[in-house]
């Protein structure tokens, strides 16, 4: 049977609606995290997974890959990506960006959905593609913060998609590893906002990173 490619639901994100949930970003600064982040019933992490294996703990059971843009060529292009540990131990992946049709992906191609899924199909694991309505609930979610159509990251994509996945009444979710910081052309304090503001919600709880000493 293939694997889900599901771009359908509210979310999409194919994770159960209850359960204790570990969202692990990749800021540094986790510090003694790994116990608990392992300890949780699912455990998403993204694209290389900053602390895989060593103090952000050893599992994973979701891990969102971008599919948009030179990370996701330079894998590609990499004839070891698969056999890297996060993605051995994966048991689902989570493709943020939904396709685009191909006369919007030239002249310089930035979208490598099709390409990512003939990788990934082969292992047999679900696959769930965040979907065009998805992104327009994040843009609606970031617009009080934010001045014309905001360009969320990897990682307010996913969360948001893990969110509108879970029952009104499971535990929140708890992020780790979000420093809300990196390329530029992301808006880091809206989405910081938007954290906060579904932490007084009850529905997540941040573990702000640890400062590293210089």
């Amino acid at each position: 049977m293939p694997p889900d490619v599901d771009p359908l639901s509210a979310g999409s994100a194919g994770l159960p609606a209850e359960g204790s949930l570990a969202i692990v970003g990749n800021a540094p600064g986790i510090g003694a995290a790994g116990a608990a982040i392992d300890a949780a019933d699912s455990v998403v992490r993204f694209n290389n997974a900053a602390g895989f294996g060593g103090g952000a703990g050893r599992r994973v059971t979701h891990l969102a890959l971008v599919n948009r843009g030179g990370q996701t060529r330079e894998w590609l292009a990499n004839p070891t990506f698969l056999k890297r540990p996060v993605v051995r131990a994966a048991q689902a992946f989570i493709l943020p960006f939904p396709t685009l049709p191909a006369a919007q992906n030239v002249p310089e191609p930035i979208c490598w959905t099709r390409e990512m899924l003939a990788l990934l199909q082969p292992l047999g694991r679900p696959i769930h593609l965040l979907s065009d309505a998805l992104h327009a609930r994040a843009h609606s979610g970031l617009a009080p913060w934010t001045a014309g159509p905001p360009n969320p990251s990897t990682g307010f994509l996913v969360t948001l998609a893990l969110l509108l996945d879970r029952a009104a009444h499971a535990p929140p979710a708890q992020a780790y590893g979000f420093g809300f910081a990196g390329w530029p052309g992301h808006p880091w304090a809206a989405e910081r906002a938007w954290f906060t503001e579904a932490e007084s919600a009850g529905r997540l709880r941040v573990h702000p990173p640890i400062p590293q000493d210089h």
